[in-house]
């Protein structure tokens, strides 16, 4: 992709996160990265000057270490364009591309090389992949490791499409070792089938999914997840957790040495099971969204630091699939689009929580790029790309699904009264992202991560 010409300015703010907290800082901008964080009146020679309002702060671009953008063979339902295009408008400047739904899925390198293919023609932010695991490849990861996946994917239900086979509990060991030997982590979607409700039909009501994925089946799961992982001394992660009972279980493996890191998403952090409507489709995803109880707990994880970050799961499909059956849960596509609302969303349900901006900043940031093996990004210091977005925790934004910038019209957070907007998003110092400005939007400027460039970034042995 062509970039563009370099520029040097410096981008002056009352509150700038600075990984912990916010500072008055000019933050000094040359060649796409950050040069120098200065007080916030210091003089900056030869430098143009951008200014953030009082009412707004200056965060590092947010990294979403799980999304789906099924590019290429189910474009209909996302892709790379208007994937990043949404994420943008989010203030996220990086995304991690799960192995499925896109067709092939990403379990060889000849699949990797065909979607690196097509997000190089239109991502308009940085992409990283995910490789997957499936019972066909096990024994032969090394070549998607070597080829610069972040890790590998697996499920142990069945994951909704025939291409992408889930493992059982030996398969599960299998992959841990290899993992293991690879120096790779296993991301994990942990649900045990044989505690999940037959298939089919539900009906329009919410009750009866909720009681087909129970949170038994989680907690067995991940409790699989942290034995092969403790056996093989492997890195593993949890995705989208939506059974808080299960992080004490996760809180004692950290604790006996286990390399384990779990996310949650803003779904399970500010919707309830008990205010989702009937034939409300758009609300389903696997594991499900449960009850306020539940949702409390996960806000004691949040705080408490055991959540290690905060991703959107972002798994769109057409509004036909996510209406399938007239709103039968049980025929219905399962998956929530959010990637550009989520900031938004989980700070609106902070705040009403009396949990300050900073302490959720860190799960949308540093917090995903660890633990994709990004160094180097959701930061704002001197060596960092000039990744910056504007945030002004006081706007208000209401959400119309017709506005948002991902493929098609639908989500759960429709008709949604939110608190917090961003303003502006910077991509290696390029704005990439403007609220209410008619600009044509930039050419495609997002490049193609690896593991090996974020090991050559933190000064790492890439081999």
């Amino acid at each position: 992709m062509t970039a563009s010409p370099p520029t040097r300015f410096v981008v002056r703010a009352r509150r700038v996160f600075d990984g912990s907290g916010f500072v008055p800082a000019a933050v000094v901008v040359d060649d796409g990265r950050i040069t120098d964080v200065l007080p916030l009146g210091a003089s900056v020679a030869g430098a143009a000057e951008a200014l953030v309002a009082d009412d707004a702060v200056l965060l590092p671009g947010l990294v979403d270490s799980h999304v789906h953008v099924n590019e290429p063979g189910r474009t209909e339902w996302e892709g790379f364009g208007s994937a990043t295009r949404a994420a943008a408008a989010g203030g996220v400047t990086t995304i991690v591309d799960m192995p499925l739904n896109s067709l092939p899925p990403t379990t060889t390198v000849d699949a990797l090389e065909i979607k690196r293919r097509a997000a190089a023609a239109s991502a308009r932010i940085d992409v990283a992949f995910w490789g997957g695991a499936v019972p066909e490849n096990l024994g032969n990861l090394g070549p998607l490791h070597d080829a610069g996946v972040s890790g590998f994917k697996c499920f142990l239900a069945p994951s909704g499409v025939d291409e992408f086979g889930h493992l059982d509990r030996a398969q599960l060991r299998r992959a841990m070792d290899e993992i293991a030997a690879l120096g790779s982590r296993l991301i994990v979607h942990a649900e045990d089938p044989e505690l999940l409700g037959p298939g089919g039909a539900l009906g329009r009501g919410y009750d009866a999914f909720l009681a087909s994925r129970p949170a038994s089946s989680e907690a067995s799961a991940i409790e699989a997840v942290i034995e092969a992982a403790r056996a093989a001394g492997a890195r593993a992660h949890i995705l989208h957790l939506s059974d808080a009972r299960s992080l004490p279980a996760i809180r004692a493996a950290r604790a006996a040495g286990v390399d384990l890191t779990v996310e949650t998403c803003p779904h399970y952090l500010t919707i309830v099971a008990e205010e989702i409507p009937d034939g409300a489709s758009e609300f389903k995803c696997c594991p499900p969204i449960r009850e306020a109880s539940n949702r409390d707990l996960l806000w004691e994880g949040v705080v408490d630091g055991t959540i290690d970050g905060i991703v959107s799961d972002h798994s769109p499909s057409t509004v036909d699939l996510k209406r399938a059956g007239d709103g039968d849960f049980g025929l219905a596509w399962g998956g929530i689009s959010g990637l550009q609302v989520g900031l938004a969303a989980v700070w609106t349900e902070a705040r009403e929580r009396g949990i300050p901006l900073e302490t959720i900043l860190p799960l949308f940031t540093t917090g995903p790029a660890a633990i994709a093996g990004l160094a180097g990004l959701g930061r704002i210091a001197p060596g960092a790309p000039a990744h910056l977005a504007v945030f002004a925790p006081d706007d208000v934004l209401r959400v119309d699904a017709k506005e948002l910038r991902h493929r098609n019209p639908i989500s759960a957070y429709d008709g949604r009264v939110l608190t917090g907007r961003v303003r502006r998003t910077w991509l290696r110092g390029e704005v990439v992202f403007e609220a209410d400005s008619d600009a044509a939007p930039v050419a495609p400027r997002g490049r193609l991560l690896s593991r090996t460039d974020a090991l050559v970034a933190a000064g790492e042995d890439a081999s």
